[in-house]
């Protein structure tokens, strides 16, 4: 139970704990507050890291609800009233309301924060990086990571092949791109890096070499150095 109301002065949100304070400013009391967001995802996912990277960013609790896609946890009837198209992440909001698309996602928690942009250009540009994250780099990429590490043998050497000649094309134009750049939009980092790092900086796993890539290694250490931003946890197996 809370303290009364006249006891008090103010109350006041610190990361997950609510605290009371009397007019000197001296706490009154802590109570815990439940979580605004709830993440259904998948440890070694770069869609689901991309989604903890901006909530750990922006210290916004969340509880994490871990999902294996492997053992079909994605599609059961509870999870499918979740999200219809069986596919993580999701955010759930604590009113209830489900988003799901790992880009949507970033967009909606960084949209009024310095991860995105007030200049109509930057977001633009923002969101060109996003677009290809998804259509030119995760595709290749993160697919290649999947078949090789996680269900090695599911494949066929042409379809890595393949997906490892256009994931390198991904790379070259990220290359290009950040020559002189610490980052690719506006010189800082923003969701547009967050969505390129997630599946970049383990594309080793899915035997994709750096050697020829000095601009993306610095960009990736860029990142990496980010005061709070995080790894994928290693997991060899689910």
């Amino acid at each position: 139970m809370f303290p009364k109301k006249d006891l008090l002065s103010s109350r006041r949100a610190f990361g997950n704990v609510l605290r009371f304070e009397n007019d000197s400013g001296k706490n009154k009391g802590e109570y815990p507050l439940a979580p605004k967001y709830k993440v259904y995802g998948m440890t070694v996912s770069g869609n689901c890291h991309k989604v903890k990277s901006i909530l750990t960013l922006l210290d916004l609790p969340f509880e994490w609800i871990e999902l294996d896609t492997r053992k079909g946890e994605t599609k059961t009837e509870d999870f499918l009233r979740i999200n219809p198209n069986g596919k993580i992440p999701v955010l759930q909001i604590s009113d209830g309301t489900n988003i799901s698309e790992s880009n949507a996602i970033l967009y909606y928690l960084a949209r009024d924060t310095k991860f995105f942009s007030n200049d109509l250009l930057e977001q633009t540009r923002i969101l060109e990086w996003m677009f290809f994250e998804q259509y030119s780099h995760e595709p290749f990429i993160a697919v290649n990571r999947w078949l090789l590490k996680f269900v090695p043998g599911t494949a066929n050497a042409e379809q890595i092949a393949n997906n490892h000649s256009k994931g390198t094309k991904a790379l070259e134009v990220m290359e290009a791109h950040l020559q002189n750049k610490d980052f690719f939009v506006g010189n800082r980092l923003t969701i547009a890096d967050i969505a390129l790092y997630a599946y970049s900086h383990v594309a080793e796993d899915g035997g994709f070499s750096f050697e020829n890539f000095p601009f993306v290694r610095k960009w990736m250490h860029n990142v990496k150095n980010y005061p709070k931003m995080i790894s994928i946890e290693s997991k060899d197996t689910l």
